[in-house]
């Protein structure tokens, strides 16, 4: 009988090792059509965009189709200019306060979806997708109409509950309470992601856990803060990281609101650079203000892999 020579008793080595490089390769090459879609899509935009912004370009070279380069010059005024600063710190506060608000009642609603009985479950997660599914634009249209000055319905309510001054008050006379009512409405069409996405996570749970930690006297507050916030911390964390972002850059729900006004002291970042842009036809200037809340943004998701590599690496 005849020894196997070395490349006929390599062949099934090599063959093993190519159908695991292959396996390895095989997610990598089915996102790839839709990373190259992606990057043709949103990168030649995006290099578009910072081409812009470094450009004079306004009314009179879109007329006449003319390319003056400015350099730093957009981000210089951009960044001396104290109406960004303000508009900055706004929308800093503006997200941290919708973000808050969001992950409590988004968490809460989750927790009483698991508590509920089918019925009552079912009615809830109905009315949350309902709440969810609904377009921006007329969700933005049927608060305004809520909040309207003459036949608004909170205005109706507040005069028959016997408060005065509520006949024809402007719900929009102030940036604060502009930005309240685009809170109460991204609030409202938010809330339906963290909430079914934690109950569906939580079904995960096996329920022999809760069944030990009640028989052990734990309180409700002690079960979510000792059991149901470390097993859900992963979502936790992507859930609020991708709030930030969606918050961060909401644009059309105070736009349609109140066009950023009273005298733009409602405006955000995307709002500001929307005015500058189509408002004001500063092209330049309103690619500059995209550029650095992208930038602001990507910071912002350096620090959340961070989290998550550190993360990955204590539980392996």
């Amino acid at each position: 009988m005849s020894a196997k020579t070395p490349d006929v008793a390599a062949a099934p080595d090599r063959q093993r090792e190519q159908g695991r490089a292959l396996t390895r390769l095989l997610p990598y090459l089915l996102i790839a059509p839709a990373v190259i879609a992606l990057g043709l899509v949103l990168g030649g935009t995006l290099f578009r965009n910072v081409l812009i912004s470094l450009q004079e370009f306004g009314r009179r070279q879109l007329i006449s189709r003319t390319t003056e380069w400015a350099g730093l010059d957009n981000y210089v005024e951009v960044l001396t200019n104290d109406r960004f600063w303000s508009t900055l710190v706004r929308t800093f506060v503006f997200m941290a306060a919708n973000v808050v608000l969001i992950m409590v009642i988004g968490t809460l609603c989750g927790l009483l979806l698991l508590r509920l009985g089918k019925r009552m479950r079912l009615v809830l997660s109905i009315s949350l997708v309902l709440a969810w599914a609904m377009p921006i634009i007329p969700s933005t249209t049927v608060f305004r109409w809520i909040f309207d000055t003459q036949f608004g319905l909170v205005n109706w309510l507040m005069r028959t509950l016997g408060f005065s001054g509520y006949d024809q008050h402007n719900w929009f006379d102030s940036g604060l309470s502009t930005l309240t009512i685009a809170t109460l409405l991204i609030v409202w069409t938010s809330v339906p992601f963290v909430a079914l996405n934690l109950y569906a996570g939580l079904t995960t749970v096996s329920g022999e856990i809760y069944e030990a930690a009640r028989m052990d006297g734990a309180s409700a507050w002690r079960i979510f803060w000792s059991i149901v916030l470390p097993i859900m911390k992963p979502f936790f964390l992507i859930t609020t990281f991708l709030e930030i972002i969606w918050v961060f850059k909401a644009f059309a729900q105070i736009y349609a609101l109140n066009g950023g006004g009273p005298n733009r002291a409602s405006e955000t970042l995307p709002v500001m650079a929307y005015v500058a842009g189509m408002g004001q036809q500063q092209y330049g200037i309103a690619a500059a203000i995209s550029v650095v809340t992208l930038l602001i943004l990507v910071v912002a998701m350096s620090f959340y892999f961070r989290l998550i590599l550190k993360q990955e690496k204590e539980q392996s």
